[in-house]
C-alpha cells in the first residue's frame, strides 16, 4: 500500500470507473460524470505535496492497483478537525486479502498525522453490510441516515452517516 501520486492517475481513474460501473448505488458520483472528467482533475486529486486537500492511498497486489481510498481535509475554520474518507473500492477479485482494513487503517494514521484532525468521517450506502461491517470493525461509528441522498434509477438511497474519533473512543 501506498500514496497514490499524480503519476498514477491514469491506473486510479481506470479502477474508480470499474467501480463506479460495478457498484452504482455505492458512489454519489456516476461512471459517466467521472469518465468526462479530464486526466488532470484525476491528477489534481493525487496532489502530492504535504499539506495537499486530498490523500488517496492505493492497495496493490504485486503491480496491479488493487484498491484504493481517499481522504478529504476540511479547509474552513472551524471544521478544520474533521476528515471525511471517499472513494473506497476494492476489486472484487482482491476482497479477501485484506486490502480494504488495510487502506482504512492507513487513512486513519494519515488522518491521525495531520495537525489539528481529530475526526474521520464517511457515508456509506444503506445496506451496504459488507463495508459497513468492515468500517464498524475499524471503530466507525453509525450517527445518522440521510433519506433519500441519492437518486438512481429511479430510487432513492439512504445514506448511513459514520465516525471515528482519532483517539480510537467515542466521546
Amino acid at each position: 500500500m501506498r500514496r497514490l501520486l499524480p503519476a498514477d492517475a491514469a491506473v486510479y481513474r481506470a479502477l474508480m470507473l470499474e467501480a463506479y460501473v460495478r457498484h452504482p448505488d455505492a458512489f454519489t458520483s456516476s461512471a459517466e460524470e467521472r469518465a468526462a472528467l479530464p486526466l488532470a482533475w484525476w491528477e489534481a486529486r493525487l496532489d502530492e505535496s504535504p499539506r495537499a486537500g486530498q490523500v488517496v492511498l492505493g492497495a496493490f497486489d504485486g503491480d496491479r492497483l488493487a484498491g484504493a481510498a481517499g481522504l478529504e481535509f476540511e479547509s474552513r475554520a472551524k471544521a478544520r478537525h474533521k476528515a471525511h474518507l471517499f472513494g473506497m473500492y476494492v476489486s472484487p477479485d482482491a476482497r479477501t486479502g485484506g486490502h480494504g482494513r488495510q487502506l482504512v487503517q492507513g487513512l486513519l494514521d494519515v488522518a491521525a498525522a495531520r495537525e489539528g484532525v481529530k475526526l474521520v468521517q464517511l457515508t456509506v450506502t444503506e445496506g451496504n453490510a459488507a463495508a459497513q461491517s468492515l468500517y464498524e470493525r475499524c471503530g466507525f461509528a453509525v450517527f445518522g441516515v440521510e433519506p433519500f441522498a441519492v437518486a438512481l434509477d429511479g430510487r432513492y438511497l439512504s445514506k448511513c452517516h459514520m465516525w471515528r474519533l482519532l483517539g480510537g473512543e467515542h466521546s
